[in-house]
């Protein structure tokens, strides 16, 4: 796809989302929490770009953090340096070219969506096992809420590891040949207030899956997921599967990152998106 397909694409997600995105529906973009940053958050490398729970931590206060109706949870470790963190984190860092862990709180697009400062980032902590990655990776609600939407993405650090594999056993996607079958699987689901599972959605983040290879995609684009089959939810939770495990863990770093999730106040008041929003702009290799 061009690239002026790629802005033409977008430009019809946005005119469909104002059409069928309720006006009493809230936009949940991280930009307030922007406003916190710089924060002091020493020995964190790059204290001015990002919160990990570490300054929170030092000072005894809960790391979570609250964003409009949705509270992140975040676990912090004191291990010294300002490590260790997973969860969810928000950042501003634009690094798109740096495959370290150092960078581990970069969206591959270098920035929120539509250019935006600020987007959440989250490390699911790279267990295989769904129940462990999903009491770490989640958010929750003050109350059931109907869920439109987000956008999501790769990391930088997930994304060049898979373009190019890396320490801890990663090997390219694709192998040399083009020719192994690699995924790189987000599964976001629902809970109500009761904790029964409402349903999920699954987008590939990468998928080398295809018999043709040119439609093996690696995702390094905000692109928008329909998530309103969720139904009314109290909880999100956040899975990453991958083709590449070793000893019981991920060996394709298990980050991706969030921005725009959309919701209305109140359950029955969501509308369904047109069919087809969900995994929009791929790169194609």
């Amino acid at each position: 796809m061009s690239r002026s397909d790629r802005f033409a694409a977008r430009l019809a997600v946005l005119a469909t989302l104002a059409l069928v995105v309720p006006a009493s529906a809230t936009t949940l973009d991280f930009e307030d929490l922007g406003l916190n940053l710089p924060i002091a958050n020493p020995g964190s490398g790059d204290p001015e770009l990002f919160y990990n729970g570490y300054s929170a931590y030092s000072s005894g206060q809960p790391t979570d953090f609250t964003t409009g109706a949705a509270t992140f949870h975040n676990d912090f470790d004191d291990f010294g340096g300002g490590c260790c963190w997973q969860g969810w984190s928000y950042s501003q860092t634009t690094d798109t070219a740096t495959q370290s862990f150092t960078n581990q709180y970069s969206a591959i697009p270098g920035s929120g969506v539509h250019g935006s400062a600020t987007y959440g980032t989250a490390y699911t902590g790279g267990a295989v096992d769904p129940a462990t990655q999903q009491s770490i990776a989640r958010l929750s609600f003050s109350s059931e809420r109907d869920i439109v939407g987000g956008w999501f993405t790769n990391s930088t650090l997930g994304a060049l590891t898979m373009a190019n594999g890396g320490g801890f056993g990663a090997e390219e996607f694709g192998g040399n040949d083009g020719n192994a079958e690699d995924f790189f699987i987000l599964t976001i689901s629902g809970f109500d207030q009761s904790d029964v599972f409402t349903g999920s959605v699954d987008f590939a983040l990468a998928d080398f899956r295809f018999a043709d290879d040119s439609l093996d995609t690696l995702v390094d684009t905000w692109t928008w997921v329909d998530l309103s089959a969720l139904g009314d939810v109290a909880t999100l939770a956040f899975h990453l599967a991958s083709s590449q495990t070793s000893g019981g863990f991920l060996t394709t770093p298990a980050y991706f990152a969030m921005d725009g999730l959309v919701y209305t106040p109140e359950p029955g008041t969501g509308l369904l998106l047109a069919a087809g929003l969900g995994p929009l702009a791929r790169r194609r290799r």
